[in-house]
């Protein structure tokens, strides 16, 4: 087999995996890897979870697609189980999460414009990521992906990250605001969080201005945090919620839900998808949903902490690294530099990472994994690090 025929979006690793199980890839050599981003916080139950594997064999044996056109069981199955999860009100099913993010964005706008607002604004913030469409691309603070694709979309304003005077100022001073757009952790900016009660300050904001709160949960939901959304560490609810990535454990499927006055905002003909929400799909993420809340999601938290100590214990002598960070499964180590080389250091290796924001080791791996996997884990990032040391030196 060759890539030759597919347009090169990607800076593709040289690896080619064949199969899959728990947190571990095997390769077409059947060299066996852990996997410590578990295809970007999307198998959160790891690899070939057999439930996951009995429910899409089952659904597809009986029916794959219909259309929005007609009910779908396993779809009414789906919104009851998140609304339950979520304390949110109503669903919305898309492809991916970008699409999710592009429907909260036309809720946003539907709902200034029924406010008699001409020009609907949405603050987001800088460093965010919300997706490749040219909206979700404009919602985003990354200028290296946004550029070439002139014109960006308008009606977005950016604030500073983690700043909520920066916030009120742009309301105060721009009366067309209808929404705020935020990660409660950032993930491609770098595995962000925000100070604690800053979603709860922001939430009583919102309220006072009659602004929607909009949280993209695409990579911190579906008990990536230690809880089934992350905001619910915060005992806040937001109007809107996007999720995707691990609501599918690698079958495509996103999802926007809302509550309150977002709720009754979309209508017949406000928005579509031809295949969100199909049988298929939606049958494989009630199975994830189940699996997720009979006990996987318990555990999360207490994982996280044994790996942020282990990854403080391995690099406290290492001056290189300045920071572990994160909550639940979703964590950082911070270097000094740019550290992309670890990637491949890692892979030769036997464990899976990426870098992102230049110069921060990301971990986001399957919620199933273990303590000795973590110490695996751990072991084999701490033996690259020194090799990546002993290049930065020799250099």
């Amino acid at each position: 087999m060759s890539d030759n025929f597919l347009m090169p979006t990607y800076n593709r690793q040289p690896i080619l995996f064949t199969r899959g199980e728990g947190c571990w890839l095997y390769d077409d050599a059947d060299n066996a890897y852990l996997d410590g981003i578990a295809g970007i916080a999307v198998c959160n139950l790891g690899h070939c979870h057999p439930e996951i594997t009995r429910a899409i064999s089952e659904q597809a044996a009986t029916l794959v697609h219909t259309s929005n056109l007609y009910r779908i069981g396993a779809q009414e199955q789906l919104s009851a189980l998140l609304c339950q999860a979520s304390g949110m009100e109503k669903a919305f099913f898309s492809n991916s999460g970008a699409e999710a993010n592009e429907a909260a964005i036309k809720l946003a706008r539907l709902y200034g414009h029924r406010k008699n607002i001409d020009n609907p604004t949405i603050i987001v913030m800088e460093a965010a990521f919300h997706g490749r469409t040219m909206a979700t691309l404009t919602a985003t603070g990354n200028r290296k992906v946004q550029a070439g694709f002139e014109p960006l979309v308008s009606g977005f304003v950016r604030a500073p990250w983690n700043d909520l005077d920066a916030v009120k100022k742009i309301v105060s001073h721009n009366r067309d605001v209808v929404a705020v757009l935020l990660e409660p952790i950032q993930g491609e900016g770098g595995v962000n969080p925000l100070s604690p009660g800053y979603l709860k300050a922001l939430r009583e904001f919102c309220d006072e201005n009659e602004l929607l709160l909009m949280l993209d949960e695409i990579q911190t939901g579906n008990g990536r945090t230690g809880s089934y959304f992350a905001y619910q560490q915060e005992n806040i609810l937001p109007d809107v919620v996007t999720t995707a990535k691990g609501l599918g454990n690698g079958f495509p499927i996103g999802a926007c839900l809302t509550s309150g006055k977002a709720s009754d905002v979309l209508g017949p003909g406000s928005h579509g998808s031809t295949y969100g929400g199909n049988p298929l799909g939606c049958a494989t993420a009630v199975a994830v949903v189940k699996t997720l809340t009979a006990g996987v999601i318990d555990q999360v938290h207490a994982r996280g902490e044994f790996l942020r100590q282990a990854l403080r214990d391995a690099f406290a002598d290492v001056a290189m690294v300045k920071e572990v960070r994160g909550q639940g499964l979703i964590n950082a180590v911070q270097f000094d530099r740019p550290c992309a080389a670890l990637v491949g250091l890692c892979r030769d290796r036997g464990l899976l990472i990426n870098v992102t924001a230049e110069s921060v080791v990301r971990l986001i791996p399957p919620l199933v994994i273990s303590e000795q996997e973590i110490t695996l884990l751990v072991e084999r990032l701490k033996d690259a690090v020194a090799a990546f040391a002993e290049e930065q030196e020799a250099a």
